[in-house]
């Protein structure tokens, strides 16, 4: 069991129709979602605060934006964030060759120099202690904008709310997140640990 239990979709009108949004992002909505309406504020400007920082302003696009939030979420050690980014990284049309090598973005030639410099970046922010420094941000600035880079520092921050929320919840992983992450993840040891719905 999880720490506190997820309410059902039908709990919160505005949740729900706000949660449409995940049905194209991973095809369901996420339990930690469901488990956010027991307090339905949360729920509602979690859903919001997501659309703004997944939307296309620029070149940093979706599949990468899922991509950065795989590399936050591994660095973190969040089973349940690495499935469901690497799941919606599978559906906005990362490469193929980019799935199945995402362990090695910083040797594999699938990786543009600009992709490894995001990469890196949300590993180095992803860290506890942060280790952003001086030769990221000079790599960033290579490749990227002020812009970008904010969009790219969004969906890292996003990714740390979501690797708390659910590595703390141990909020019980999804069918279709565990179907992507052991097609991708599962060659590199990924199991669902405290996700599998027995909890701790």
């Amino acid at each position: 069991m999880a720490l506190v239990e997820p309410l059902s979709p039908d709990h919160d009108a505005e949740t729900k129709k706000l949660a449409e949004f995940f049905n194209e992002t991973l095809g369901f909505c996420p339990n930690s979602v469901l488990t956010m309406q027991h307090r339905p504020a949360i729920s509602k400007a979690f859903i919001n605060l997501n659309k703004a920082v997944m939307a296309n302003e620029g070149r940093v696009t979706s599949a990468l934006k899922r991509l950065i939030a795989w590399v936050s979420s591994n660095a973190t050690g969040c089973r349940y964030c690495q499935a469901h980014a690497i799941r919606a990284a599978e559906r906005y049309g990362a490469e193929q060759v980019q799935l199945d090598n995402i362990w090695e973005y910083r040797t594999h030639d699938a990786f543009s120099e600009a992709e490894r410099a995001a990469l890196d970046f949300s590993l180095a922010a992803s860290q506890v202690p942060n280790t952003v420094n001086s030769h990221i941000k000079e790599q960033l600035h290579k490749y990227w904008n002020d812009g970008e880079i904010v969009e790219m520092l969004g969906v890292i921050s996003l990714f740390g709310y979501l690797n708390r929320w659910n590595d703390s919840m141990g909020t019980h992983i999804e069918a279709g997140a565990v179907e992507s992450a052991d097609q991708y993840l599962g060659k590199y040891g990924w199991k669902k640990g405290k996700h599998d719905g027995n909890g701790y």
